[in-house]
C-alpha cells in the first residue's frame, strides 16, 4: 500500500483498523467480545475519528458534542480538532487528556492517566507532537509545543517539558534524557534506569569518600559509629527483604 492510498484510507477503514490494534498491544485481550466493554482507549479513539471527521467538515459544535459524550463514557478526553495518526492504541485510557493542536503519529502507544497538553493561550500550535512508535506512560505529561521523537519512551509520571530526540528515553520530574538509540520492545516501558538508586549510589560514595579522607588527614576513629551505622543497614535490608516475599 502506498503513501498516499495510506493517508486516504476512508473512515469506516480507519475504524476498523482500530478494533485490530489491541490484539498486536494487549496480550490481556481473549475474545473480540471483550473489545466492546473492556476498552475504552478503542472506543475513545473511533469516537475521536468520527467527531474528527465533522470537525474537519465544519460541524464544530456537533463534533464538541460527541466528544463530551465519549468523554462521559470512557473517561478519556479528546479534543475533535487534535491529529491522531494509524494504529494508535490507548491502554486502560481512564484519565487520558489530548489537547487540540496535538499530534500524535502512527503505532504511538499510550497508558492511562497520560496528559498532552498545552502551556499558552495562544490559539496556535500549543499542544505537543508525539512522533510515531513512541511509547507514552501511565500518568506522564507532555506539556507545550514540543516534540517526543520516534521510537522514543517517556517513563511513567514523568514531566516532559523539552524535546526529546528520536530513539530516547526521558523519565523524571522535569524529564530528562538518560539513554539513546533504545531498541528494545516498545512494550518494556518498565525497563527504565532508577534515577533515584543511582542517585542513591553517587550520595554512598562521596559519604565513604568524605569518610576516608576525615580518618587520614584528621585522625578520628568512627569505628563505633560505623558499627551503628551498619547494624541500621542490616535491618533495613531484612526489612526490605521481608517485604518482597
Amino acid at each position: 500500500m502506498t503513501k498516499q492510498n495510506e493517508e486516504e484510507l476512508s473512515l469506516w477503514k480507519l475504524i476498523k483498523e482500530d478494533f485490530s490494534v489491541p490484539k498486536q498491544n494487549d496480550p490481556a485481550l481473549q475474545s473480540s467480545i471483550e473489545l466492546f466493554f473492556n476498552y475504552p482507549g478503542v472506543w475513545a479513539i473511533i469516537n475521536y475519528r468520527v467527531a474528527n471527521a465533522l470537525h474537519k467538515k465544519g460541524f464544530k459544535r456537533l463534533s464538541r458534542v460527541i466528544s463530551g459524550i465519549s468523554t462521559f463514557l470512557t473517561k478519556t478526553d479528546i479534543h475533535p480538532g487534535c491529529q491522531i495518526g494509524r494504529r494508535v492504541f490507548i491502554d486502560h485510557a481512564i484519565g487520558v487528556v489530548i489537547g487540540e493542536t496535538t499530534i500524535v503519529e502512527n503505532d504511538v502507544l499510550i497508558y492511562q492517566g497520560v496528559t498532552l497538553g498545552g502551556v499558552s493561550l495562544n490559539k496556535g500550535k500549543r499542544h505537543p507532537t508525539i512522533k510515531s512508535n513512541s511509547v507514552i506512560g501511565s500518568g506522564a505529561k507532555v506539556l507545550g509545543n514540543i516534540i517526543v521523537g520516534k521510537n522514543s519512551r517517556i517513563g511513567a509520571n514523568s514531566v516532559v517539558i523539552c524535546d526529546v530526540p528520536k530513539n530516547s528515553t526521558a523519565v523524571g520530574v522535569p524529564a530528562k534524557v538518560i539513554k539513546r538509540d533504545d531498541k528494545k520492545c516498545k512494550l518494556s516501558h518498565n525497563d527504565l534506569p532508577d534515577i533515584n538508586k543511582e542517585m542513591f549510589d553517587y550520595l554512598l560514595k562521596r559519604v565513604a569518600v568524605l569518610e576516608n579522607a576525615v580518618k587520614k588527614y584528621e585522625g578520628i576513629d568512627l569505628s563505633s559509629e560505623d558499627k551503628d551505622l551498619e547494624d541500621i543497614y542490616e535491618r533495613f535490608i531484612q526489612a526490605m527483604n521481608s517485604i518482597k516475599q
